[in-house]
């Protein structure tokens, strides 16, 4: 499976970003733009999403592995965030030569449910009518009883795709797919069992109103992970890089350049 990936910077040591549930790799353009000055960043797409393959399944170890396959050819700095979090820390914990270091965004390595939070997120996406849609406006008005926040109901649309060539009543697509993400939500929420441990510098960074990082789940974090140490974001949620975008850049950046 080769993921399909955007390639900001032009020199410098590698940084590389894996993104959350229904993303895509551009939406850490603008942290990889702040970064490009003295690092190399990349920006997947996991499977499932964005421009890369589809598969029948999702499973974390295979997605893991997957990414692993798509870096490059030295140590990197690993960032994910929420399901792309999940995936970094499998990355590192399967294959530790490939990762310098790792930063972990609002998750932490435990089953969380996934289905209260984004089932209502897949039932509004699933009954947007493809085939008689006319405008992108027509499917948000259409998703907006179910995801009633513009910000959120934006997001999901970025993965809404036109294509007028298409014959009538296909031209608009989800170009995420759907039909797996949706019905692999408790399997998305799960942690995999995975054996062993990763001694590289961890950091955890956590949005202060967020509730996806809990104090009861520092054991099992602790456990995979003993260099960690956590960092939690004033007036951030869960979408930490995105609500303080300055304040994530620096931290971002003062752990990617400190010694190991």
């Amino acid at each position: 499976m080769v993921l399909s990936s955007t390639t900001i910077g032009e020199a410098g040591p590698w940084v590389v970003f894996c993104h959350g549930l229904f993303g895509q790799g551009k939406n850490w353009t603008t942290v990889a733009k702040a970064l490009a000055v003295d690092h190399r960043c990349l920006l997947l797409d996991m499977p499932q999403h964005g421009r890369s393959p589809w598969s029948e399944e999702f499973d974390y170890l295979a997605v893991a592995d997957a990414v692993a396959d798509a870096l490059p050819h030295e140590p990197v700095a690993l960032v994910g965030h929420s399901m792309g979090g999940k995936i970094a820390m499998l990355v590192a914990l399967r294959h530790p030569e490939l990762v310098e270091r790792l930063m972990v965004v609002d998750v932490a390595p435990v089953a969380r449910d996934a289905r209260s939070g984004f089932e209502p997120y897949v039932a509004a996406m699933r009954g947007v009518d493809l085939a008689h849609l006319a405008r992108r406006h027509d499917a948000s008005q259409a998703m907006r009883a179910g995801v009633p926040d513009d910000g959120v109901r934006g997001f999901l649309l970025q993965n809404l795709r036109h294509d007028p060539t298409a014959p009538e009543g296909e031209q608009w697509r989800w170009q995420m797919n759907l039909d797996v993400l949706g019905d692999s939500l408790d399997a998305i929420g799960g942690w995999p069992e995975v054996a062993g441990s990763y001694d590289g510098p961890v950091l955890w960074v956590a949005g202060e109103r967020s509730d996806y990082i809990r104090d009861a789940d520092l054991p099992a974090m602790k456990a995979l992970f003993p260099r960690v140490r956590k960092v939690s974001i004033k007036g951030a949620g869960h979408w930490v890089h995105s609500e303080q975008p300055e304040v994530f850049v620096a931290v971002l950046r003062r752990f990617v350049t400190r010694s190991p």
